[in-house]
Order: structure tokens, then sequence, then C-alpha cells
């Protein structure tokens, strides 16, 4: 990738934090921090909401991370995503791996020291399934590519809930279903908005390879799944 003309040249902070995109890590803790309080009945105690917030951030950063190593190239193509800083050059690959590295192993490590094994456990296979089932297998091959990748969101409120009891409850794995429907529900009206970065970089996302009427088939019954597993 050669460097690109950006007027301004951005901290190593800056950079940090565009690969591991923090407007999405914000979306995982609004649904954990409330299961930690359904969880405990109350409000947690602080090393289980430290751990959690701390250790669940670093871990979504790890992998979008990860997710931002894998695909720089598909993100040179789009117009969202083409500032990036493996796109336009102002981060070496391999001090993206290594942070990307380090987020992952602090996160689960600490995620076991400081909460219970279940809690690293279900942080491990977030971090795993996003990286590996959703960015590099489901992705690039699938118009559902959401839908099943919706569950590396899902994780946070299991995470939660097992942070808390030590294993994850009915309740815990029946808000996993919430956010699991929810997520094409709101994802697709965007991806639709988007569809033309997305059709460049050649993702077969549902409006990409789909009529608008069938989207918003698809997004009327996702959003149908929501509110009645809400109920």
């Amino acid at each position: 990738m050669k460097n690109l003309n950006l007027g301004e040249k951005r901290s190593f902070l800056r950079l940090v934090l565009a690969l591991v995109k923090p407007r999405i890590i914000e979306l995982l803790l609004v649904t954990a921090v409330p299961v930690l309080v359904l969880a405990s009945n109350g409000w947690p105690n602080w090393q289980v909401l430290t751990s959690v917030v701390l250790f669940g951030t670093l871990a979504a950063a790890g992998a979008n991370a990860w997710n931002s190593i894998i695909e720089r190239e598909i993100d040179a193509l789009m117009n969202r995503t083409k500032m990036r800083p493996l796109v336009t050059g102002e981060m070496k690959l391999n001090h993206s791996v290594f942070i990307a590295l380090a987020l992952t192993v602090i996160s689960i490590t600490g995620m076991y020291v400081t909460a219970n094994f279940a809690a690293a456990a279900l942080t491990a296979a977030a971090i795993g399934f996003y990286v590996l089932g959703y960015t590099i297998l489901l992705k690039p091959r699938t118009n559902q590519n959401i839908v099943w990748g919706g569950i590396a969101g899902c994780f946070p409120v299991v995470i939660a809930d097992a942070a808390v009891r030590g294993e994850v409850s009915l309740g815990g794995w029946i808000l996993f279903l919430l956010v699991f429907f929810w997520t094409p529900a709101h994802y697709w009206p965007l991806a639709a908005h988007l569809k033309e970065d997305y059709s460049l970089a050649q993702i077969p996302m549902l409006p990409v390879d789909k009529s608008e009427k069938t989207v918003a088939a698809w997004t009327l019954a996702y959003t149908i799944l929501t509110i009645t597993t809400s109920v």
C-alpha cells in the first residue's frame, strides 16, 4: 500500500484507534453492562464490572484489529474504509499484527484471572468466531454473512452473564437470541445505504445480491423475530 496525501499526519494513538474501530466496541459494551446488572440482581461488584468492561473492550479491539489486517485490501476499495491506517500505509503490517496479538492474549488472560474460566473461554470463542468464522469464511462467501457473523456480536451478553454466575443462564441465552435476531434487522438497512461500497469490494451483502423488496422482506422477518424474542 502506498502512502496517501493525508494533509495532517496522524499520531500513533489515532492510528491504533483507527485500527481497532472503537465505535463498534461501544455497541458491544452497551449490551454487556446491563446484563451484569441483571445477572447480579443489582449493581455488580467492581471487580466483575471492571473485568468485563476492560477486558471485553480489549477483546473487541483485538478482534477488530485482526479484521483490519485481513481486510486491508478490501478496505482500500471502499470509500468509508480507505483511510484506515493499513490502507494508507501509515501503520506497518507487523506492528498491526503485534497489536492484535497482544490485545487478544491480554484480554483472554485478564478475563480468566479477574473473572473466571467460563468468561475467558467465551471471550476466546468470540474473537475466534469473528476473525475465522465471519471475516475469513462467511463475509466473502454468503449474502447471509451478517446473520451468522452477527453471532460474534452476541457474545458480550453471555460473557457478562458468565462473569457473574460462572456459567450462562437461560436468561443469558435468551438475550443472546435477542441480539442475534436484532443484528440483521438493523444492519441490512445500513448495508443497503452502503451497497455501492460493498459491490466495489465484491462482498455479497444481501442488499448487493438481492432486490430491495427481498431485503425489506428479510428485514421485516428478523424485526418480528426480535420483537417476539423480547416479549
